[in-house]
């Protein structure tokens, strides 16, 4: 579940970015569509990393090193 929950989170970013990229070709600069798009990726991607490291802290997520 947390990993579908991840990848949801993963999938707006990527929706929100493409989409800004997608305003910032049409739009001639008369709306704020692209810097609203960008923002809401910043802002879900701190929030996955916040809760990513919330789940670190709690034990919800288990981390593990590489090639351990």
């Amino acid at each position: 579940m947390k990993t579908l929950f991840i990848l949801a989170f993963l999938g707006l970013i990527i929706y929100n970015l493409g989409a800004g990229l997608y305003y910032m070709l049409v739009d001639t600069g008369k709306s704020k569509r692209t810097v609203n798009a960008l923002t809401r990726r910043i802002v879900l991607s701190i929030a996955l990393i916040g809760m990513v490291a919330a789940g670190i802290y709690t034990g919800v997520i288990d981390p593990h090193g590489v090639g351990a």
